[in-house]
């Protein structure tokens, strides 16, 4: 097929083609698929496989937006009502303040915008494709017109394209269609005429597998599948805002309103002491800038998303910022056993056949009843597929895994009735030498179910209940030693049957060994310090979970407690005994993800914040209801990651806790800076009130307060939303999710420490014109100057006072950061640079200090930063 061809594929109707027809029409191998070659030359014609997104935020309009926050709009009132008062220097030197802030806001924004994209671009899905004649999993951005695609259970579908071989599939076309009801899919061509919902025999881009596996040969991609028509009539979305974001708003707000009610109250009280107009003007203007933390909303988002790709570096991919968040406060963690506590590195231990003709049989079932691929590219072992049944290829082939495609060759699967977390059974239907056989493999208890007789010495016997009893017996006392038991069975069939599992004939066990992860140990450690519940919940035997769960000591020695999935009742019928019971017990075994959900509600019907694994399709509804849905990133079905708040790309127990902690970091570093910004700005507030109502020798001026908000909020603000977090976080209690950022005790520190640092810089003044200068008059400039310089560097230092109470000053995680440190540097040399331009001096009406005057001002500092290291260490405040 030639270049010309290739583009107008998208006009023909494969639909209504048969499947020969088709792979005719892509030039592609149903087996073998398209070469490295080919691959490579479609790529460059048809693109990646993307849907176009949402625009991204023009730069332009990133930087005008900073010009719509109320205190802007504050600002730009102040600078009109200088130039209206020919105060030009004022209003001039507003309006630069105005578009410096504006540039600092911008950048800020610009790079949570950039973060948040490049976190995007971390999460990608995978899919699995037939190329070179082998089953690999490559991103599906990559996949092309012409790619054949596996598709099982719980996969989201990577593009459009025509089944080309089928067992049981179902497919969930509801985002594109809008029909509630899976739908049947078939082989067999249809009219061209059919709609989209009508087309049987294709599947398309975002929907999702909801029953059975299938493969497809792709015929569309990109913008060129339904869903990309669909898209390109929506190419905007509004994004949410997060509840962090919510509280920082509302926060804001009210700040704005007491801000307001003060400067109205200031003014006319002024005005009322027969204080000039002019003057009152530019003291309100000044208490205006004051009190506003004019950052705290951008810097909040950068925390955040920086956070979210911190996280990210660590394989833990967290989609939404509110998740971040609500990940500090989580105290319950629901979690799957295999691969999340165990390696998943799944081995057979034994095989315990019930004859020696039996042991034969279990081979074929293994080899025969798995989807699983194993194969070597480029001198790697490739392994594609469920960990247990790429086990079991390793155990009964050993180093001849090179015959797989020559045995399942010869014996073809003909019908599958697939493994799902309902039936715990899997069966396919295969032709032998003398006739056609199904082989079934599943849980134990399940599968004797449908067991009618038994492969003895003497060949099939009668599987009576004696018999049946002692197998299960011997499955219960294998599981409490810690394997994984699994059982296999046969029997003879039809090559047209319709009910595969039924009337089996039962071969014997395997057992398995999944040992657990190296790292968990610590990890649950962590939880219990910092009052962190951990549920097991598991599809599997109650003997191997209990087994597991007292090694990891999720579980006490002497704790036997296990609910299983049988006698546990509908959440609806549930009394309050039987609640407790369950919120008592850490162990459920043999659930079905009804029971997930359950075990959710009850949990958060007592408040609690609940954190689900899941990896599953039928997963789906607990991750939702979950506070945090947490799925699995090697093993997860695509639908369990879509619906998921967070993805572990490496599966792991240890990688869910390090992302509470992280969580607890974010919280607690924007807590601080909160804390910072307010206490920085109420000084000021108190500082301009104080010197205002009791009529004093110096004041500071409006331009001042700005040049101290950009000069000493910003880079030390920033630095504290990315500190690596206190030693003792996770010795914590878990946060209330309705709790507040700033509480009515951290109330009272901000107060506190506003407090200290106002009167200890409006002392400095005092001292300064009693010690250094020892005149009657009052010099207004001299102290303005020792006010705005004091002032700083105790802005400046204050920063140090943020670490977590209880913690030794040294210790901290404030003092111990690099950035804090490098912004406080970065701030004094902005600042002494700008002191040696005369300009600028003059803009700031700065004038030259001696020696003992810059002494008193660094003493100010020292003393304020004394007074509240020691209210800290005497309890006096809590931060």
């Amino acid at each position: 097929m030639n270049d010309i061809e290739l583009e107008k594929i998208d006009q023909v109707i494969f639909h209504s083609l048969s499947k020969e027809d088709v792979l005719v029409q892509l030039r592609s191998d149903e087996n073998k698929g398209l070469s490295e070659t080919e691959v490579a030359r479609r790529l460059q014609i048809f693109g990646s496989n993307n849907i176009a997104e949402r625009q991204k935020k023009n730069l332009f309009f990133i930087f005008f937006t900073q010009f719509k926050s109320p205190i802007v709009i504050l600002l730009l009132v102040a600078a009109g009502l200088s130039f209206g008062f020919s105060e030009w220097m004022d209003g001039f030197a507003i309006g630069m303040v105005i578009i410096v802030n504006a540039i600092i806001g911008f950048y800020m924004e610009y790079q949570a915008e950039q973060s948040m994209q490049s976190l995007k671009k971390m999460f990608s899905a995978p899919a699995n494709v037939i190329r070179n004649g082998h089953l690999s999993e490559i991103n599906s951005e990559n996949i092309i017109p012409g790619d054949i695609v596996s598709l099982q259970a719980g996969d989201i579908v990577p593009g459009d394209g025509r089944l080309i071989s089928l067992s049981e599939l179902q497919a969930d076309e509801s985002a594109l269609t809008g029909e509630s009801l899976p739908v049947e899919k078939k082989l067999e061509a249809i009219s061209p005429e059919s709609s989209v919902g009508d087309r049987t025999n294709m599947l398309f881009k975002g929907t999702f597998i909801s029953k059975g596996n299938a493969y497809m040969v792709v015929t569309g991609t990109g913008m060129k599948t339904e869903l990309g028509k669909v898209a390109s009539l929506v190419q905007s979305a509004k994004q949410t805002t997060t509840p962090l974001e919510i509280k920082l708003q509302s926060f804001s707000k009210k700040l704005i309103q007491v801000t307001v009610a003060l400067i109205v109250i200031i003014f006319v009280a002024g005005l009322l002491n027969g204080q000039n107009f002019i003057q009152m003007l530019e003291t309100s203007i000044a208490l205006g800038v004051a009190a506003i933390p004019e950052g705290l909303p951008i810097v909040a988002t950068l925390a955040l998303a920086r956070g979210m790709m911190k996280l990210a570096r660590h394989k833990v991919i967290v989609k939404k910022l509110s998740a971040v968040e609500t990940l500090g406060g989580t105290n319950v963690i629901c979690t799957d056993k295999t691969g999340t506590l165990t390696k998943n590195k799944i081995e057979v231990k034994e095989i315990y056949p019930v004859s020696e003709s039996a042991r034969t049989v279990i081979k074929d079932i293994s080899i025969l009843c798995n989807t699983a691929e194993i194969y070597t590219e480029n001198g790697e072992m490739k392994e594609i597929g469920d960990p247990l049944e790429t086990g079991l290829l390793k155990f009964f082939l050993g180093d001849a895994l090179e015959d797989i495609p020559v045995i399942r060759n010869k014996y073809p699967k003909i019908k599958e009735e697939p493994f799902s977390s309902e039936t715990k059974i899997m069966a396919t239907l295969h032709p032998t030498e003398n006739g056609h056989r199904v082989y079934v493999k599943g849980a134990v208890e399940e599968l004797l179910k449908i067991c009618t007789h038994i492969l003895g010495e003497k060949g099939e016997e009668v599987l009576n209940s004696e018999k049946r009893n002692f197998w299960l017996e011997k499955s219960d006392n294998l599981a409490s030693s810690g394997l994984r038991i699994i059982a296999s069975g046969y029997r003879e069939a039809k090559k047209d049957e319709l009910v595969l599992s039924k009337d089996i004939v039962f071969c014997g066990l395997i057992g398995m060994f999944d040992p657990p992860r190296e790292d968990v140990f610590a990890a649950i450690e962590d939880c219990k310090t910092a009052g962190i519940h951990i549920v097991m919940i598991t599809g599997d035997h109650p003997a191997t979970a209990l087994n597991i769960a007292q090694e990891l000591k999720i579980t006490e020695p002497d704790d036997t407690n296990v609910i299983v999935g049988k006698d546990m009742k509908d959440f609806a019928h549930l009394n309050e005994q039987e609640k407790n019971e369950w919120l008592s017990c850490r162990v459920f075994a043999r659930v079905s993800p009804k029971h997930k959900l359950d075990i959710v509600k009850v949990w958060q019907e007592r408040k609690f914040v609940v954190g689900m694994t899941g990896d599953g399709i039928n997963d789906s509804p607990a991750l939702k209801k979950a506070d945090i849905g947490i799925a699995m990133g090697e093993r997860g079905t695509q639908v369990a990651q879509e619906v998921a708040d967070m993805v572990i790309k490496d599966d792991s127990f240890s990688s869910i806790i390090m992302a509470i902690r992280q969580g607890r970091i974010i919280f607690e570093n924007i807590r601080h800076f909160v804390i910072f910004l307010l206490s920085c700005n109420l000084s000021e507030l108190f500082i301009i009130s104080i010197a205002s109502v009791f009529s004093l020798h110096f004041q500071l001026f409006p331009i001042q307060i700005l040049f101290i908000n950009i000069v000493t909020d910003v880079l030390p603000a920033l630095a504290l939303g990315i500190t690596g977090g206190n030693d003792e976080i996770m010795k914590m209690k878990p946060r209330n999710e309705s709790e507040p950022i700033i509480d009515k005790q951290r109330w009272w520190t901000i107060i506190f420490y506003s407090l200290v640092i106002s009167l200890t810089n409006i002392s400095a003044v005092s001292i300064s014109h009693l010690t250094v200068h020892k005149t009657e008059l009052w010099n207004p400039e001299l102290c303005n100057n020792i006010l705005f310089f004091s002032l700083i560097f105790t802005q400046l230092l204050h920063v140090l006072n943020m670490g977590k109470s209880g913690t030794s000053f040294f210790k901290s995680e404030v003092f111990r950061s690099k950035y804090v440190w490098y912004s406080i540097v970065l701030s004094l040399m902005v600042i002494f640079g700008l002191y040696a331009i005369g300009p600028v001096r003059e803009v700031l009406s700065v004038h030259s200090l001696s020696l003992g005057d810059w002494a008193i001002c660094l003493s100010t500092s020292i003393c304020s930063f004394i007074i509240i290291q020691t209210a800290k260490a005497l309890k006096i405040v809590k931060q």
